[in-house]
Formats: structure tokens, C-alpha cells, sequence
């Protein structure tokens, strides 16, 4: 019989503690061995409901040798350096989005990870929900004909003040937050080649700095366009919409859904209107056990592992952040050439 992952935790941030610990402890294909934080107390607490060894330091957790992989939920500026870190002492790594937000950095992890024969996953986790694949299904059957457009949104309320998500120096803005949700979802649907054909990216009260809010446009080879917006100051949404040459496809509760939730496809092909109930899934148990399997499946040994479709999709995925990044950079400049105001 196979014995389950042990899995240390670097970190107790509140998807760790509110879903993939969980996910992890009832899984049988991994365990909670152990939880790291600067913050003691914090750490027993986290650690409390798995029984698991207590932690005061990263580096210390990392090179525990009954530790076979490391969970790095923390702050994306963080990661690139726990990550490797990680890596370097052997251990197979399962790392928040973004990977890190600087495409050069996360192609030097996996290569680091390749050369080692170990396993780097990026934790995006909806895309291991079933009814993405449904989604795929009906679009490959005609349920839409030609695509044509994509629409996707993530955008949650206004985060409490010292939250991470607003600080500069940790990576903290709605781009890295939630814009890589819509992001990952085009390349999901739409395939590599695409380019940003625009970006807006608004700062919060403060100034330049974090990122509050943002919109994007991306164009593919074959004509199709995504339209993205993403924010961490509106109301709640997470939804988004193939459309076609002869329908479209709609999905609501698309990139963060309850384990018990019962997706509804909305499929309109001319003037008719279906709804496609299906049976909740659980992406948070998926991911874990995705890459458990992948851990399991490494050999030591041997040549360098070939590139994987993991691997590929997150690297395209960090490419496309970083060129929103760059060309909402450049907006204000561009738009400032023309001297025109429209009213």
C-alpha cells in the first residue's frame, strides 16, 4: 500500500487553515506532517486539529528529513525564495498562484524542479473543477459553433485594512490576487497565442502602489477576444461566458465554488435557452490529490522530466500577467500622446 504524502506547511494563511489543510487531512493520499510560522502560537493553533509537528522556522521545516513536500501558502514576493528553497532540499512543492511575478523566476523554479525530478505545481485550483470540463465538452460538440468572444470576471469586496492583498512589498494587488483567475481561465478555453491588446489597472486611495481594480483585453490568432475584469473593492462576482458564432455558454460560481454546490451551465443557442444542471464537485480534494498523484508517480533518477501541461500553463499564465502588468503600465503614457478628451 501506498503511504500518503507527508506534506509540511509554510505558513498559516486563511486558504491554508480554510481549505487545503482540511483538503489534505482527509485526503488518503497525503498528510499534514508538519506547520511552519514565525508566529508560534499561530502555528499550534493551525497545527492543533492534525496533530502535527509544530514549527518555528521555514528553513527548519523544509529540511525535515520525514518531510516529502512543502505547501507554500504565503505571500506571492515570498515565494519564489521558499519555493526553491524547498526544492533545493529535495522536497516536491505545491506553491499558491501566481507562482511568482516574474515569468524568468518561475521558468528558473521549474527547470530547478526538472533537474531534480521533482514535482512544482502551481495550486490553481479551479481548473481541476469538473464542470470546466463540461463546459469544453459542450463548446467541442457545437453547442455554441464558431467561439467568438469570452467574458470572464473575478472581483470580491474591499479587503480589511493591513489585509496582505494591499500591501506592495508582498506581492499584494488585484492582478496577482484575482486577475490571475480570468487570466487562467481564457488560456483554459482559448488556448496559447494570446496577446494583450490592453490593460487598466486602478490604484487604490493611496496612489500607485497596489493595484485595486482592473480590466484587460486579450486577443488570440484566430480572432477570438477575452474581456477581463477583476477587482478587490465591488460586489462578489466570479463568473464567465463563451460565446459563439451561434450561442454562448454562461457560468456563474466559475473559480471559487463550495464543495456541495450544484454547477448550472446556461446554454443559449438562437432563441432557445437550456440549463445543464451538474453534480457539485470538489476542486480544493481534486488539486491535492492531482498533485499527490504526480509525487507518487516521480521517479528519482534518470534524465531531467520532460515540460508537462502543468508546467506549460502556468508559464504562459505568468507570460500574460507580467505583459497586463507592462501594458497597463504604459496606458496613461499612450493615452496622454493623443491630447484628445471625449465627453
Amino acid at each position: 500500500m501506498t503511504h500518503p504524502v507527508r506534506i509540511g506547511v509554510l505558513g498559516c494563511a486563511d486558504i491554508a487553515r480554510r481549505r487545503l489543510l482540511p483538503a489534505m487531512a482527509a485526503s488518503g493520499e497525503t498528510e499534514v506532517a508538519a506547520v511552519a510560522s514565525r508566529d508560534e502560537e499561530k502555528a499550534a493553533r493551525t497545527a492543533m486539529p492534525y496533530g502535527c509537528r509544530v514549527v518555528a522556522d521555514y528553513a527548519e521545516l523544509v529540511s525535515l528529513p520525514d518531510v516529502e513536500a512543502v505547501y507554500v501558502p504565503l505571500p506571492v514576493a515570498l515565494h519564489a525564495e521558499w519555493v526553491a528553497a524547498a526544492l533545493r532540499a529535495g522536497k516536491h512543492v505545491l506553491a499558491e498562484k501566481p507562482l511568482t511575478t516574474d515569468p524568468d523566476r518561475a521558468r528558473a523554479l521549474f527547470a530547478l524542479a526538472r533537474d531534480r525530478r521533482l514535482v512544482l505545481r502551481e495550486n490553481v485550483m479551479f481548473v481541476h473543477h469538473a464542470q470546466h470540463a463540461a463546459v469544453r465538452r459542450l463548446v467541442a460538440d457545437g453547442a455554441i459553433g464558431e467561439p467568438r468572444s469570452f467574458a470572464a470576471a473575478f472581483e470580491v469586496p474591499r479587503r480589511p485594512a493591513g489585509d496582505i492583498r494591499l500591501v506592495p512589498e508582498l506581492g499584494g494587488g488585484a492582478l496577482w490576487d484575482v486577475g490571475v483567475y480570468p487570466v487562467r481561465a481564457a488560456l483554459h478555453f482559448l488556448g496559447a497565442g494570446l496577446r494583450v491588446a490592453g490593460a487598466v489597472l486602478s490604484p487604490g486611495p493611496g496612489g500607485p502602489g497596489v493595484d485595486l481594480a482592473g480590466g484587460v483585453l486579450l486577443t488570440s490568432a484566430a480572432g477570438v477576444h477575452a474581456h477581463l475584469d477583476f477587482g478587490l473593492d465591488h460586489g462578489y462576482r466570479s463568473a464567465y461566458e463563451l460565446r459563439g458564432d451561434e450561442g454562448r455558454i454562461s457560468v456563474d460560481h466559475a473559480f471559487t465554488p463550495a464543495a456541495d454546490h450544484r454547477p448550472v451551465l446556461r446554454v443559449t443557442r438562437g432563441t432557445a435557452s437550456r440549463r445543464v444542471v451538474l453534480e457539485p464537485d470538489d476542486q480544493v480534494a481534486n488539486s491535492v490529490r492531482e498533485f499527490a498523484r504526480a509525487v507518487r508517480a516521480a521517479r528519482p533518477g534518470g534524465p531531467p522530466s520532460p515540460v508537462g501541461r502543468a508546467e506549460e500553463a502556468a508559464l504562459l499564465q505568468a507570460e500574460l500577467l507580467a505583459d497586463v502588468r507592462r501594458a497597463a503600465e504604459h496606458a496613461p503614457a499612450q493615452a496622454s500622446l493623443s491630447g484628445k478628451e471625449y465627453s
